[in-house]
């Protein structure tokens, strides 16, 4: 899982300067406005590396960390060498689609910002979904691991309702649209993933 810890430390230790560097934090941030006017493209990506707080970043990394393993040895054992720019095509890739639908939408709104990784992490659980059907999550306060695929189903339930009524400070439009790259892309790589994600839990 090399890919997955370079990916982990490199978070890491940017998001601990951004929590030091308000001036570094502003320039990495995710700002539409600042992008389309004033062509900052990197904010596309760059918003992945910094996290509004150490509860954000530590979240993130341990999904991450749970998660990737599995989709990163799957994809080096199915592919080779070449398995691994696949993985990192999967959690880059994730970090732009999962902005798409914001920029649309906020690209005249100085005041709309976001950070974190949660939306390349979400492409990550759902490649693993599909690649590991049987995995299981244990969600507090359920007292019985709760079947991957089910959580899958109700992440991605709960993330377009709550992105739809945009009640709170979370991008769960990120989320959403990171997992379905994630979907999108595995599918795209593995086509026999869904026959088998389907004889697996059924």
């Amino acid at each position: 899982m090399i890919l997955t810890i370079v990916i982990i430390a490199i978070t890491v230790l940017v998001s601990i300067s951004a929590f030091n560097n308000a001036e570094l934090f502003s320039r990495l941030k995710f700002n539409a406005y600042f992008i389309k006017h004033s062509g900052e493209k990197w904010r596309f990506f760059s918003y992945a590396l910094i996290h509004s707080g150490w509860m954000h970043l530590i979240i993130n990394m341990y999904v991450l960390y749970s998660f990737g393993d599995v989709v990163e040895q799957f994809f080096s054992m199915r592919f080779g060498s070449i398995g691994y720019l696949y993985y990192v095509l999967l959690y880059t890739g994730g970090i732009l689609f999962s902005t798409l639908y914001d920029f649309g939408k906020h690209k005249d709104d100085v005041y709309y910002n976001a950070v974190g990784a949660s939306g390349a992490v979400a492409a990550v659980v759902f490649a693993s979904i599909l690649v590991y059907p049987v995995g299981s999550i244990y969600l507090f306060p359920i007292p019985f691991p709760l079947p991957s695929w089910v959580f899958g189903i109700a992440y991605l339930i709960y993330s377009a309702y709550m992105g739809k009524k945009g009640v709170d400070n979370i991008g769960h439009n990120a989320h959403f649209w990171g997992a379905i790259y994630g979907i999108i892309l595995t599918v795209i790589l593995v086509p026999k993933v869904i026959p088998n994600f389907f004889a697996s839990i059924f």
